[in-house]
């Protein structure tokens, strides 16, 4: 019998021990299952699992020990909070805008001084510069008072004074190997703005002087677009803000000192503006132009006066010295003007070179000088010698001047005459070792034969004009009969005569005769003009020296 709203018939205890039994099992195999999973699950957490690769570099974390500072520059939860409002002022204008003038302070410390140019009159610094000024637009709350520094990215987000360099040819920030710019900020809004700059300005140089010359420098700061009403350039410490570097040099500068000065700029068309100025003097190192040029243009001078002590004979010798010594000091003005501007007035080292080029020159047309007139003399000495040769030869006698001199009529036989002609031939042989010759002539007034002067002979003789001589010349006839030669007894009765001017010339011809001597012994001494050379030179160049270095040194 069933009951109504059971679940199982009631038909016998054996129904319902199986059912028993059926749900026991049911209950077993679950747990069975439930403990494989377990089991399964507990293998799984064992093995080791391979991690995804994000792009990151695992970081060690701290030790407990280490206390990290808290990021302030996190962004929380919650609204933003940045530390600089930049985006709620326009940075486009100036700070104050509309009020007075903001005040900038600026200071350089001088890192080095790369070159110095001549020729292009100019000059290459890098430096670094600083600025000064307070904003208060980029003040920040801060319980430390500390400053923040950034770089420069954030220099193109704020407001910073438009600071150029006045005549600068090139300039550039650095950016190794970020740029080199730095913005330090400050609660109270002051702002420290710095970069490093390498600029190549003009430099307006003097060289009337060079090589002993003193040079000028200045490297200008003015601000491009504001004028003075609305920003004021300044130094910041005055004669302090600028720095140097105690090792910086220069290989033919001597860097003397660095000043500062300032004062006010006006163009026309935009009023005025402050301008700050950094000024520096060079002196120029002498010692390597004195190896250079003074030593090697002194040395061709000297070397030109050598020609003074060769033989003016030695036309080859003397000839190439010359032209060397010139296209030398050609060569070292060319050099040295190479190097130099081309400027319209003249150097100190012009004068120095082109003096001592014409002393060299000089020394050339010195020897073309002793070379002409010796030419002329050989000229005038050998028509000279012809025209007395024929004046011994050919004899002209008027009157009886013998008597008048003392002297013995010459014989007329043949004897007598080929002893003359002897004697002629002797005479002509002492006149070719003689300096100066007077020609015989025969004053027809006076009615008295003068016979050519023989002062400057080697070896002084007397002559009996009638064809007697002393012993030693009679001895030096070789070759001459005995019956030509006059005996002793008769020879001592001749009558000999000196060679000297007749004492009744005149006070106009003895004038005249003083100076025709003086030009032949200049002419016939030719190498007297070399000796006045050897002292004149050296002398004027010596002279012009002291005085060239002690008006530019």
């Amino acid at each position: 019998m069933v009951k109504p709203g059971g679940i199982f018939p009631v038909e016998g205890p054996c129904t319902a021990a199986c059912c028993i039994i059926d749900v026991c099992r049911m209950l077993y195999f679950m747990r069975l299952a439930l403990f494989l999973f377990c089991l399964m699950a507990l293998v799984e957490s064992r093995k080791p699992r391979r991690k995804r690769w994000t792009g990151n570099l695992e970081t060690s974390k701290p030790s407990h020990l280490y206390k990290k500072n808290p990021d302030v520059t996190k962004v929380r939860t919650g609204k933003p909070r940045p530390l600089l409002r930049v985006e709620d002022h326009d940075f486009s204008m100036r700070p104050a805008f509309g009020g007075p003038a903001i005040p900038v302070g600026v200071d350089v410390q001088v890192e080095s001084l790369d070159s110095i140019s001549e020729v292009d009159m100019d000059f290459t610094m890098t430096l670094y510069l600083r600025h000064y000024w307070r904003d208060e637009r980029l003040a920040f709350p801060s319980s430390s008072n500390k400053s923040m520094t950034f770089d420069g990215r954030l220099v193109k987000k704020i407001w910073v004074p438009d600071v150029f360099f006045v005549h600068s040819k090139r300039s550039f920030i650095h950016d190794t190997t970020t740029d080199n710019i730095m913005l330090r900020v400050f609660p109270d809004g002051h702002v420290l703005y710095s970069m490093r700059i390498t600029v190549t300005a003009m430099c307006n140089m003097d060289f009337s002087h060079f090589p002993l010359d003193t040079q000028t420098c200045s490297l200008e700061l003015e601000s491009y677009a504001y004028t003075d009403e609305d920003l004021m350039l300044y130094w910041k410490n005055g004669d302090e803000s600028l720095k140097t570097d105690e090792k910086i040099s220069l290989s033919q500068f001597l860097i003397q000192k660095f000043h500062t000065t300032s004062r006010l700029a006006f163009y026309s068309s935009t009023g005025w503006y402050n301008r700050l100025y950094i000024n520096f003097t060079l002196r120029r190192h002498i010692f390597f132009f004195l190896l250079q040029t003074y030593f090697p243009a002194t040395l061709m001078v000297m070397l030109s006066w050598v020609s003074f002590w060769i033989d003016y004979k030695a036309v080859p010798a003397r000839v190439s010295l010359g032209i060397m010594t010139v296209l030398t000091m050609s060569t070292i003005i060319t050099g040295v003007n190479a190097s130099m501007p081309r400027v319209s007035y003249i150097r100190a080292v012009d004068i120095y070179l082109w003096v001592s080029f014409v002393f060299v020159f000089l020394s050339v047309l010195e020897y073309a000088a002793v070379n002409y007139l010796t030419t002329v003399q050989e000229q005038k000495e050998r028509k000279f010698r012809e025209k007395s040769v024929g004046d011994v030869e050919r004899p002209s006698w008027r009157g009886d001047p013998h008597s008048s001199l003392g002297i013995s009529k010459p014989p007329s036989n043949s004897q007598d005459t080929e002893l003359d002609a002897s004697a002629r031939g002797l005479f002509r042989d002492q006149k070719q070792h003689a300096e100066a010759e007077t020609p015989r002539s025969v004053d027809p007034e006076a009615g008295e034969y003068r016979l050519p002067c023989m002062c400057g002979m080697l070896h002084s003789r007397t002559m009996v004009l009638d064809g007697s001589y002393s012993e030693s010349e009679a001895n030096s006839l070789a070759g001459y009969p005995r019956s030509h030669i006059l005996p002793e007894e008769e020879r001592q009765d001749k009558i000999m005569v000196h060679l000297a001017l007749n004492s009744e010339l005149t006070s106009s011809r003895k004038k005249g005769l003083l100076k025709s001597q003086m030009g032949l012994y200049i002419f016939q001494n030719t190498h007297a003009i070399d000796k006045y050379s050897r002292l004149i030179f050296p002398a004027f160049y010596i002279v012009f020296n002291l005085i060239y270095w002690s008006v530019f040194s």
